[in-house]
């Protein structure tokens, strides 16, 4: 059986790194399936989950908050500034941000203000969905 390698890293760590046999992440213009020997790409991907299908028949969840994918035949690289596990995702947390970015969202004065809260806002969103997707895999 043919496998790639991945390496799923963000600004603070590398949070994956293995052999895999298949994966799924949300890239700009739709969900992403990667096998072994893929064209190569370069790519910006959106915030949510990436689905690895490791060599090993296991499944490993990271919640991206957006960035690059880089593909080669024999390597995929996931490239963001917040990387995290699916086991480490904390729904009240997440719950939280998504209400602060709400509140930011509304109390907005000025574009820029406006443009943050709307990101970070499609961030939280993203992460509980992530979350959910996460725990229903489990």
């Amino acid at each position: 059986m043919s496998t790639i390698r991945v390496d799923v890293v963000s600004a603070e760590a590398s949070i994956f790194s293995g052999d895999a046999k298949f994966v799924a992440l949300p890239g700009e213009a739709g969900e992403l399936g990667i096998l072994p020997g893929h064209i190569p790409l370069i790519t910006r991907i959106k915030p949510g989950a990436v689905r690895i299908e490791k060599a090993d028949g296991g499944e490993e969840f990271v919640f991206v908050a957006g960035g690059i994918l880089e593909v080669q035949p024999n390597h995929i690289t996931v490239l963001s500034d917040t990387a995290i596990r699916g086991k480490d995702l904390d729904e009240a947390k997440a719950l939280d941000a998504r209400k602060v970015a709400e509140e930011a969202l509304k109390n907005a004065k000025s574009d820029i203000d406006l443009a943050k809260a709307t990101s970070e806002l499609a961030v939280m969103a993203a992460q509980i969905a992530a979350l959910r997707k996460f725990r229903q895999k489990r």
